[in-house]
């Protein structure tokens, strides 16, 4: 039996990564060893930093430095708006590409008990209790439309709507510049249903 190399223990360590197999963590490994040393120890150094120092925003659930993240903590944010997402990613492109100024809820994952993941692991009860606390007035359901995404966001807006809260979902369908000879037909047939006055 032989002892495993650090080159074979690197390379196995970057599989971790969504999307990175063998191949693709053995150009990054000997990428970074032969090309770019300097860049490598820095890339150390700050993922070694980030998980010592980023946690979870008391109020969203988002990915923070601190206690309670920027948005949350930014008091020109339109509080009664609450967008739902699913994950810290879902944030970041929701504020690099829109104008939304309301305030998040990070769910970190959807509801699939197939997977072990419920009410619990989404962190419901916070969210039920902020939906108590009177300050939202509407729920905005940001969940992808997978199945599990679907099952959540009625769960979500079945809780705003016992507590009066009105809940909108983000609409979904035809991309930008996109052809309908081109679209799948789920895609063209959500948007047709979700169709607004013009």
């Amino acid at each position: 039996m032989t002892d495993v190399t650090l080159l074979e223990q690197l390379i196995a360590a970057l599989k971790c990564l969504p999307g990175v197999g063998n191949k693709t963590a053995q150009r990054m490994v000997y990428h970074l060893l032969e090309r770019d040393k300097a860049g490598a120890l820095t890339l150390a150094a700050r993922l070694s930093e980030a998980v010592e120092r980023i946690g979870h925003c008391a109020q969203c659930r988002g990915l923070s430095e601190h206690e309670v993240c920027s948005i949350c903590a930014n008091p020109r944010r339109q509080r009664e708006l609450l967008c739902v997402v699913e994950g810290p990613a879902d944030v970041m492109a929701i504020e690099a590409n829109t104008d939304y100024r309301g305030l998040y809820y990070v769910l970190m994952g959807r509801l699939s008990p197939l997977d072990g993941i419920g009410p619990r692991e989404l962190g419901l009860d916070r969210l039920e209790a902020r939906l108590d606390g009177g300050e939202v007035r509407e729920l905005i359901l940001a969940t992808n439309t997978t199945v599990e995404g679907e099952v959540t966001a009625h769960v979500l807006s079945e809780m705003a709507r016992t507590r009066g809260i009105k809940t909108t979902r983000i609409a979904q369908g035809v991309p930008m510049g996109g052809e309908l000879e081109y679209l799948d037909g789920s895609t063209l047939s959500q948007a047709l249903r979700g169709r607004q006055a013009y």
